[in-house]
């Protein structure tokens, strides 16, 4: 597939028929698997109506239907679900097979993560350096901290991730989730829905969508707010950055590193030696944007002042470690970093020898309820 023209911004998902149109290619690959039916249902056009007075807002109303959240609205009137009142169960607990870990710093009364965790029944560690470990045992418990044998080393969340990696190798799992500890929710993407899980049937799908190649070294969640609902998605994206909750294959000859971006970092690295990375949409992550809570890299390597720009000092250091493909830009009034993953567009997925994949989808028991009046689902 060539690397420029109207497939190039596509991905390893797609790719272009004789007449360059985008064809989609995750099919061959997405067989087994949860249903994922996800259709184009973005406006075909938008506009924008101003409003001189509420008197006039309301006579808008009248006159075209409820404006949704007092920013949208549709014309024709096609309905709002109320999918917030449903959720993904299944009638027995479907867990990961390889160990799950948060790392977390200075977030003893939000554990986010943990207690989503905890939601789902998903065993997890949580691990904690040790002048913290007492604070978090009074919120969440002993049982499941995993404490590191450092303490205030000035270098963000790196040395407990390759505390994580080495811990996690020596359990003798292939693979070991690490997450960040600002995750409130997972969410099931299928049918234009997002809709929360209640156990750790998702964790268990990715798991075993990737063993089935000997060439993926790195995969994970999207996050929610990157997958738009009403947008024509496929249900996986290859060799693209993966972050904050990934699944990890414990023998690929790297370690974290850095102070910044050392989740894009590790990917790029990944990709540039031939491995393949997979971003799934069709399983998604509800993180809380960077730098809006306190606590974690917040803190100890973020924190604005006025000789100190945390974003543009993330972006420039991904900017040295991979010159060749990354950009430091501004979009939003922000510093980001833009990186051209186009290179990668060739890395294949390589089935393992003698894996075969049934036909159709396999959706792990997974079964639609809403909510009884209690906000429970009952499996």
């Amino acid at each position: 597939m060539s690397n420029s023209g109207p497939g190039a911004a596509l991905g390893a998902d797609y790719e272009l028929d004789l007449f360059g149109r985008p064809v989609e290619r995750w099919r061959e690959h997405w067989k087994g698997m949860p249903e994922f039916v996800q259709e184009d249902l973005t406006p075909h056009r938008t506009l924008s109506v101003h409003c001189a007075s509420d008197a006039d807002y309301e006579d808008f109303e009248r006159r075209f239907g409820h404006i949704y959240h007092g920013k949208w609205i549709w014309f024709p009137a096609r309905g709002y679900a109320r999918w917030r009142d449903y959720r993904y169960v299944t009638k027995e607990p479907v867990l990961p097979k390889y160990p799950v870990y948060v790392i977390s710093k200075g977030r003893w009364g939000s554990p986010l993560t943990a207690n989503a965790l905890e939601r789902l029944m998903v065993p997890h560690f949580v691990v904690v350096e040790p002048q913290e470990r007492e604070k978090y045992a009074t919120t969440l418990g002993s049982d499941r901290l995993l404490v590191t044998p450092f303490s205030n080393l000035g270098l963000g969340s790196i040395p407990a991730r390759n505390f994580v990696w080495e811990h996690a190798a020596a359990s003798g799992a292939e693979r070991h989730w690490i997450l960040d500890d600002n995750i409130d929710g997972f969410y099931r993407l299928n049918r234009n829905s997002k809709i929360q899980t209640t156990c750790g049937v998702m964790f268990r799908a990715a798991e075993d969508f990737v063993d089935r190649y000997e060439n993926i070294a790195i995969s994970g969640f999207q996050y929610e707010s990157f997958a738009m609902r009403r947008a024509k998605l496929p249900p996986f994206v290859a060799n693209t950055r993966v972050y904050s909750c990934i699944l990890i294959k414990n023998d690929i000859p790297y370690r974290w590193r850095g102070r910044y971006n050392e989740d894009t970092d590790l990917s790029i690295r990944a990709l540039k030696d031939g491995w393949c990375t997979v971003l799934f949409n069709a399983f998604l992550a509800n993180k809380v944007a960077t730098m809006t809570m306190s606590g974690g890299n917040t803190d100890e390597l973020y924190a604005q002042t006025d000789d100190f720009d945390g974003r543009l000092a993330m972006a420039e250091s991904l900017m040295e470690q991979h010159p060749d493909i990354v950009k430091v830009t501004r979009k939003w009034g922000r510093w980001q970093h833009h990186v051209d993953y186009s290179a990668f567009h060739s890395n294949e997925l390589v089935l393992k020898p003698g894996v075969t994949v049934e036909e159709g989808p396999n959706n792990y028991g997974m079964a639609l309820k809403r909510l009884d009046k209690e906000g429970s689902s009952k499996r």
